[in-house]
């Protein structure tokens, strides 16, 4: 029996990727989702989770309109503010659960993405397999995304920084290290060009992170440290954290797990905006990638319910005319997230921090305030 293509590929089930898939799925509009992860939860596994702060005017505002505000507010972590925390895997879990399963592929890398001599689209795969006759293939397949090579050379740049996760579970002897510090939220602790991060998560752990400047190519000149968790951590004890207080100290001595490394990259200003490519676009990471400052997984999910609203709106007949209406509204957001995400890193692990962090969140006056207990 011969299978039916869809006439949209998404690549990618990221958070925007399967919001897109969400919202063409409550108006029936037929796509076909190709993910690398082997299954829905092969993911879980590979650690560096951590927690998202999900804002009103966009993460919170695609949830609505894909319908799924109610599962939203069931793991979310409210506060004072109106950007309650939610853990990654929670987001996708939920996202996951929203569209049929029979519309993921999952174990699919992409290797590159074409268009045919009839216009039309194909997505090949790295075993060999090719998938075409698409109408418009969605690149949400983040930062090294394989569709962006249809619309542009532009590659992301690494920014200096490496940061090395690991986590705290409630098992843990050593867990108050953790709770006296972040207790349920976040603790961030800054100087001498490194940081350290704990967050809570929802299943009673926390993610810790350390954060410095390196080489770009530090884990493939290092490749014994990077694997030995007991070297790594006390390499980072000894050659980064000698003179840091014990309290910032123990949440890496005694954390639980191996360590991810993760470079942290950003997508060249002057890459956005781009001249629209008929059947293809980008949304997420791919099309605006930057170093963590918030709004990653926000505008994300924004850009997913964007571009599918604006193909429910137009059809299938002027896919054409949907993406570029979508550019042109994601484009002023992208340019900004480009900018703003390395600004707030460099304030993080600069000299001046936490001084310069704070004098941009919060003012000059409050930077005045809060010197003497920051010193």
């Amino acid at each position: 029996m011969t299978r039916t293509q869809p006439p949209i590929a998404i690549c990618g089930a990221g958070p925007g990727g399967l919001m897109c898939a969400r919202i063409l799925e409550l108006a029936k509009i037929p796509y076909v989702v190709f993910e690398r992860d082997e299954s829905a939860t092969w993911a879980d596994g590979r650690g560096g989770s951590g927690c998202l702060d999900i804002h009103p005017d966009s993460g919170q505002l695609a949830l609505r309109e894909a319908g799924l505000f109610d599962q939203f507010k069931a793991v979310a972590r409210f506060d004072a503010t109106n950007r309650p925390e939610m853990d990654r895997k929670d987001l996708r879990r939920i996202l996951l659960r929203s569209v049929p399963q029979h519309n993921i592929r999952w174990g699919c890398k992409i290797q590159e993405v074409k268009k045919d001599r009839d216009g039309s689209m194909t997505v090949h795969l790295a075993d060999g397999r090719i998938e075409s006759g698409f109408r418009l293939v969605i690149g949400a397949d983040g930062a090294w995304s394989k569709a962006r090579q249809l619309i542009s050379p532009a590659k992301p740049q690494y920014q200096g920084v490496h940061f090395l996760t690991t986590s705290m579970s409630p098992r843990n002897e050593h867990y108050a290290c953790a709770s006296s510090l972040a207790g349920k939220g976040n603790y961030l602790a800054f100087g001498d060009a490194k940081n350290i991060i704990c967050m809570k998560l929802g299943d009673g752990s926390y993610y810790v992170a350390f954060g410095t400047w390196l080489p770009e190519n530090w884990v493939e000149e290092n490749p014994v440290l990077a694997k030995d968790p007991t070297a790594l951590r006390q390499w980072i004890l000894d050659e980064h954290l000698a003179d840091w207080p014990a309290v910032h100290r123990d949440l890496i001595k005694y954390s639980d797990a191996n360590f991810r490394p993760w470079k942290l990259v950003s997508m060249p200003t002057d890459a956005i905006p781009w001249k629209t490519v008929p059947g293809v676009t980008l949304l997420g990471d791919a099309a605006h990638c930057t170093v963590p400052n918030g709004e990653g997984v926000n505008h994300a999910l924004y850009d997913g319910y964007l571009l599918a609203d604006q193909i429910i709106k137009r059809g299938l007949d002027d896919l054409g005319g949907a993406v570029e209406e979508y550019e042109k509204l994601m484009f002023p957001r992208g340019i900004e997230q480009a900018r703003s995400g390395p600004t707030v890193m460099k304030m993080m692990l600069d000299e001046g921090a936490p001084h310069s962090l704070i004098r941009f969140m919060m003012g000059p006056e409050q930077d005045a305030r809060t010197a003497p207990l920051a010193e």
